[in-house]
């Protein structure tokens, strides 16, 4: 039987959904507000889980990995915000090309959006978290039953569960706030669920 606590779940929650973010991150077609989002969204996660943790349930190694883990989340959040201006390479490309076509339908032409010429957010940032909340995860799932191998395993695959399914109900919503946005990143967290 596995015996999770409230520190190791939050934990598993946003291992997950940093994970899956830089899985549709790295594809470079949602806007950068989906990242702000998410890594507030699963920091927030972080922090809480490394607070239970350290105040109720200590697990050293578990919480040294998720306050590792915060700060990498915190870090990518900093450099996106710094790099805001560059925007995201596919999403400026699709606004270019529908301002272009809707001008030469209608006539009318749209002010048209400006990003800089600065270097856009490096998607890889977005791998650094999760890659540390695994360890941390590890370290949760071993002390959370015997035999210890089944309960990291059951702990990580409930990581990639979690992160999957939020990642995609968030970004599923995510296409109100960018019209147009094609449907492969959502395809691809929905193959990952299945």
């Amino acid at each position: 039987m596995i015996d999770l606590d409230a520190a190791t779940v939050l934990l598993q929650w946003a291992t997950g959904g940093l994970f899956f973010l830089w899985v549709t991150g790295r594809r470079r077609e949602v806007g950068i507000g989906y990242g702000w989002t998410m890594r507030i969204t699963f920091g927030v996660m972080t922090a809480g889980a490394v607070a239970v943790g350290v105040l109720f349930e200590s697990q050293p190694v578990r919480d040294l990995f998720g306050a590792l883990m915060l700060a990498a989340t915190v870090a990518a959040m900093a450099v996106s915000v710094v790099r805001r201006k560059a925007g995201v390479a596919g999403q400026r490309g699709t606004e270019e090309r529908r301002s272009a076509r809707v001008a030469a339908m209608t006539g009318i032409d749209k002010d048209e959006q400006t990003f800089s010429d600065g270097p856009e957010f490096p998607a890889h940032l977005d791998l650094l978290a999760p890659l540390l909340g695994v360890v941390a995860l590890v370290a949760g799932g071993i002390n959370a039953g015997d035999p210890a191998w089944l309960s990291v395993a059951r702990v990580l695959i409930g990581a990639l569960f979690l992160g999957a399914i939020s990642d995609a109900m968030l970004l599923g919503h995510w296409y109100l706030v960018q019209p147009g946005l094609a449907r492969g990143p959502l395809i691809e967290l929905v193959w990952w669920s299945g």
